[in-house]
C-alpha cells in the first residue's frame, strides 16, 4: 500500500473540506451578523424617532405645520437624524427639515422607490455611502387606532458604533474559522485511523486476489504439463518489457494478470488433446484454439481479474493478422497482448521441455527477430532484445521460490 501518499491525499481532502466549510459557514455567519447590525441600528434609529413622534402627533392632527417644522428642526441638533419628514394621512408631505450636506444622501436614497416605505408598519432601507452607513426609516403615526400620518427620516449611523459592530463581526468570523479548523484537527486522526484499517483490509484483499491469481495460473500450468516457473518467468519478463516501453501502472496490472492467466482456458480442453504427445490433427487444433474463448468466459465475471482478458483473448494473434482467434492485425492487437506474445515465445524457446532442449539466448533472439513484423510487433522485439541478456541470466537459472519472491516484490509495487 502507498500509505504515505494516501495519507497526504487524505490531508489535502480534509484541508479542502476545511476551506469549503469555513467559506460556507462564514458566508452564513456574515449575513447573520449583518442582520444583527440592521437590528441594532434600526432599534437605535426607531428609539430616537419615538421620542419626538409621540410629541408631534397633536401637531399633525391639528395641521400645525409651522410648529411641527420648528420642533423637527430642533430634533436635528441633538439626534443622529440628518433629514426628518412628516406626512399627513394621505401621504402628502407637510414638513421636511434637513442638515447641511444631507442632500447628497437623500439623492442616493431617492434613486430607489420611495412610496413603498410609507405603509401601516415600520419600514427601513440601508445605504452604504463612502464608508458610512445610513438608514432611511419610516413609521405610521397612529391616533385612536387610525393612521393620522407618517414619519420618515434618514439616520446616520455613528461611525464609532459601526466600527465596534464590524470588529465584533470579524471576531465572530474568526471564531467560525477556528471552530472549523479545530473540527478538522479532531477529524484527521479519527479518519486516519479508519483509513489505516481500510488499507489493512485492502492489503488482505490484495493478498487474497494475488493468491487466487497464482493458484489458478499454477493449476493450469500443472495440468498442461508445464511448470510454475514458466508463469513466474514470463510474468517477470512481461513486467520488465512493459516498463521499458513506458506502460503505466494500470496497464502493467493488466499485463501481470494476463501473463499469469494467459492459458486459463485450457482447463476446458480434454486431456486427450491437451496432453497429446504428438502433433494435433486439424480438428484437434481447432478444439485447442477454443481455449482462448474459454479463458475469456472464465474471467469475465471476476471483477478483479476481468482486465486480464486482453492478454487471454489476443495472445495468439499475430502482427500480420494470421493468428487466432479473431485475426487482429498490427496495433489493433492490444499492447499487453503484443508484449506477452514476445516474452511467452522467448521463455518457451529458452526453456527445457519434455520434447526439446532449451535454445540458446542468441538462437532464441534470432527466432524472435525472424518473426518481427509477421508474428511479433517489431518495435517490441527490439525493446526486448535490448534487455533480454540480464533478464535471461537472472531468471532462467532461478528456482521457483526465488522467482515467486521476485514477482511478489514487483506485484506489491504495481498493485500497492
Amino acid at each position: 500500500m502507498r500509505t504515505p501518499s494516501i495519507h497526504a491525499y487524505l490531508l489535502k481532502k480534509l484541508l479542502a473540506v476545511f476551506v469549503a466549510l469555513s467559506a460556507v459557514v462564514c458566508v452564513f455567519d456574515y449575513f447573520y451578523e449583518l442582520e444583527k447590525v440592521d437590528e441594532h441600528v434600526l432599534t437605535a434609529a426607531m428609539a430616537e424617532s419615538s421620542h419626538f413622534m409621540a410629541d408631534e402627533m397633536h401637531l399633525i392632527r391639528n395641521n400645525d405645520v409651522e410648529v411641527l417644522k420648528n420642533n423637527a428642526q430642533g430634533h436635528l441638533h441633538y439626534s443622529k437624524f440628518i433629514i426628518l419628514e412628516f406626512y399627513d394621512a394621505s401621504k402628502k408631505r407637510i414638513v421636511e427639515v434637513s442638515s447641511p450636506g444631507s442632500d447628497i444622501i437623500e439623492k442616493e436614497f431617492n434613486k430607489r422607490e420611495h412610496a413603498q416605505l410609507l405603509s401601516d408598519t415600520a419600514q427601513y432601507e440601508k445605504l452604504d455611502h463612502q464608508g458610512h452607513l445610513f438608514l432611511r426609516v419610516a413609521s405610521p403615526l397612529f391616533a385612536e387606532g387610525q393612521i393620522a400620518g407618517y414619519f420618515e427620516g434618514i439616520y446616520a449611523v455613528d461611525d464609532g458604533v459601526l466600527g465596534e459592530i464590524k470588529a465584533q463581526m470579524a471576531v465572530s468570523l474568526l471564531k467560525v474559522v477556528a471552530v472549523a479548523f479545530l473540527t478538522t484537527l479532531v477529524l484527521y486522526p479519527v479518519i486516519l485511523s479508519l483509513n489505516r484499517k481500510v488499507l489493512d483490509y485492502a492489503g488482505v484483499l490484495l493478498d487474497a486476489n494475488i493468491g487466487t491469481l497464482e493458484s489458478l495460473g499454477n493449476a493450469v500450468a500443472k495440468r498442461d504439463s508445464d511448470t510454475n516457473a514458466h508463469n513466474y518467468r514470463v510474468t517477470l519478463y512481461a513486467i520488465a518489457l512493459g516498463r521499458s516501453l513506458g506502460m503505466g501502472t494500470s496497464v502493467l496490472q493488466e499485463l501481470v494478470k494476463g501473463a499469469f492467466l494467459h492459458d486459463v482456458g485450457k482447463i476446458a480442453i480434454s486431456d486427450g488433446i491437451l496432453l497429446k504427445p504428438g502433433k494435433l490433427t486439424e480438428e484437434e487444433f481447432a478444439i485447442m484454439k477454443t481455449h482462448v474463448g474459454h479463458g475469456v468466459e472464465i474471467l469475465k465475471d471476476y471483477q478483479w481479474m476481468r482486465d486480464a482478458v486482453n492478454v487471454v483473448a489476443f495472445h495468439h494473434e499475430k502482427y500480420d493478422g494470421s493468428g487466432y482467434a479473431t485475426g487482429l492485425k498490427g496495433e489493433a492487437i492490444p499492447a499487453t497482448a503484443r508484449v506477452f506474445a514476445v516474452v511467452d515465445v522467448f521463455d518457451a524457446l529458452t526453456s527445457k521441455r519434455p520434447y526439446k532442449e532449451p535454445f540458446s539466448l542468441e538462437k532464441s533472439l534470432e527466432i524472435l527477430h525472424q518473426g518481427a513484423g509477421a508474428h511479433f510487433d517489431p518495435v517490441i522485439v527490439e525493446a526486448f532484445a535490448a534487455l533480454a541478456q540480464p533478464l535471461h541470466d537472472t531468471l532462467n537459472t532461478a528456482d521457483d521460490a526465488a522467482l515467486k519472491q521476485a514477482l511478489r516484490g514487483h506485484i506489491r509495487e504495481i498493485f500497492g
